[in-house]
This record gives structure tokens, C-alpha cells and sequence, in this order.
């Protein structure tokens, strides 16, 4: 038997899609869809489904960018033999996230077992939805707006890329979040913080997926749920990242901030009288 089932995997997919890239933490909104389908949270097949199924979402970004991430990649490839295309901005980008993905690669290995343990419970979540909210806020009201995509510098990248370690070590807090904020704490606009949260998230969700592959097939998660929950989130994925570039180019993050809070003190609550466990 499976430890997830095909409808579950459907459920779980449309989760991810929606949350992933939303600044809401899509393993907070995970761990509480399991809690309530009865999924246990901290089953190794079930938080490798969790990150397999991230790669659904990842080739949804893939497929949205396209256009720009095959410029940026084929400036990449140029700049290693013609010294000339290392001075434009796009070799440059291509590096600063190879960079920013290392320090979020060698803390996930090094604190894996706190990850899957006792950091990924519900009461961490919990915590870590209201207190990223509060981070959030203070971000968005700091931050002058005033830099858009093309004035990020190394500086930056390397910020906001080590900014994932906290959604890392407190889901919750959410990858999103983290890295939009601290964009914004940097002056970034909403647009272009946005979006270099995105890009940053290719290298990190992608590598998280493929290591955690094994898990989640030789623990004991079918590969027809794992097929589905991926497909679902992909093309769910697809829209909210076109619904979120049309959100922030206008709105405020207060709306998401406000809905963590919500989500957070909820959760406080059905933990405190047993509903969920945690």
C-alpha cells in the first residue's frame, strides 16, 4: 500500500501549486493537508513526495520564464570563452545564483536529520507562519522600492539566496517569504524581488526533488501518486506565479501577511485541542 493515495497525491499537488511560490510556506500548507488527511507529517516517503512533487512547480517556472533562462543560461555558456560577455548582466546573474544556492545545499545536508525530525513539526509551523508574517510586514514597509531587476548585484543575490536556510530550518516561514523579504529589506521593488525569488528557487527545489526521489519511491510512496501530485502541481503552479507578477506589480504583500496570521493562530488552535497532531 501506498502511504499516499492517487486522490491524496491530486489534493497535495493542487497544495503545492498554489502555495509554492506564494509567500504563504507551501510545506506549512503541506503538513497541515496531511494532518488532516491523516498523512503522517514526518513519514521519510511522505516529506520525499513533498519535495519530488516541488519539481512540478519548478518546471512550471521553467516553462514561464523560458525566454529569460535560456538568455541568461546562453550568456552563462558564452561568457566561458569570450572574456567580453562576462562584463554584461545575465553571465553575471547566472553565477550569482549558482553561489546563493550553495549555502541553502550545505545546511540542508548538514541539518537534514533536524529537518525531518523534530523541526517538522506542526507547532513549528505554527510559529513560523505568524513570526515570518511579522518579518514580512516590517520588510515591506522598510523597503524603498526602488530597484528593479537590473541593478541586483552579487551582494544581493548572495542575501536573499542564504535567506532560504530560514524557510529551510523553520517550515513556515516559507522560502517565499523569506526571500521576497529580505529583497524588499534590500530595496528591491516587488516585481524584481519577486522574481529573483523565483530564479533562486530553480537550482535549490530542483536538487531538493531529485535527492529526496529515493525516499519517497523506496519508502513506501507509489510512483502513479507521485506522477499525478507533480503533474497537478505543475500546471496549478503555472498560474499563480502569472497571478502573483500581476498581484505585486499593484498590491502590498499585507493581504499574504495577514492570511499567515490567520493560518498560524488556526493551526495554534487545532493543535492546542488535539483536531490535528502535531
Amino acid at each position: 500500500m501506498s502511504a499516499i493515495s492517487v486522490g491524496q497525491a491530486v489534493v497535495l499537488g493542487v497544495v503545492e501549486g498554489v502555495t509554492e511560490f506564494l509567500p504563504v510556506s507551501s510545506t506549512g500548507h503541506l503538513k497541515i493537508a496531511e494532518g488532516l488527511m491523516d498523512i503522517p507529517v514526518d513519514d521519510s516517503s511522505v516529506v520525499g513526495f513533498s519535495a519530488v512533487i516541488q519539481v512540478g512547480a519548478i518546471a512550471a517556472v521553467l516553462v514561464y520564464f523560458f525566454k529569460d533562462i535560456v538568455r541568461i543560461v546562453s550568456a552563462w555558456f558564452r561568457g566561458l570563452t569570450d572574456r567580453e560577455e562576462r562584463y554584461h548582466h545575465d553571465y553575471k546573474f547566472a553565477w550569482w545564483v549558482i553561489y546563493a544556492t550553495l549555502p541553502i545545499v550545505l545546511v540542508g545536508l548538514a541539518a537534514k536529520p533536524l529537518i525531518d525530525g523534530p523541526l517538522g513539526s506542526l507547532w513549528v509551523v505554527a510559529g513560523s507562519l505568524i513570526v515570518g508574517s511579522g518579518v514580512m510586514w516590517c520588510a515591506d514597509q522598510m523597503g524603498r522600492h526602488k530597484r528593479g531587476e537590473d541593478d541586483t548585484s552579487f551582494k544581493d543575490a548572495m542575501l536573499v539566496g542564504a535567506s532560504q536556510i530560514l524557510a529551510l530550518l523553520f517550515p513556515g516561514f516559507s522560502r517565499s517569504g523569506a526571500t521576497m523579504s529580505t529583497a524588499l529589506i534590500l530595496d528591491l521593488d516587488r516585481v524584481a524581488a519577486t522574481r529573483l525569488s523565483f530564479f533562486l528557487g530553480i537550482p535549490a527545489l530542483t536538487g531538493a526533488g531529485i535527492y529526496e526521489l529515493k525516499d519517497a519511491l523506496g519508502a513506501g510512496v507509489g510512483a502513479a501518486p507521485l506522477a499525478v501530485g507533480t503533474v497537478v502541481s505543475f500546471v496549478v503552479a503555472y498560474a499563480s506565479i502569472a497571478w502573483l507578477l500581476k498581484f505585486v506589480a499593484k498590491h502590498s504583500f499585507n493581504a499574504f501577511v495577514l492570511y499567515r496570521i490567520a493560518v498560524g493562530a488556526l493551526l495554534f488552535g487545532l493543535l492546542g485541542t488535539g483536531v490535528l497532531d502535531a
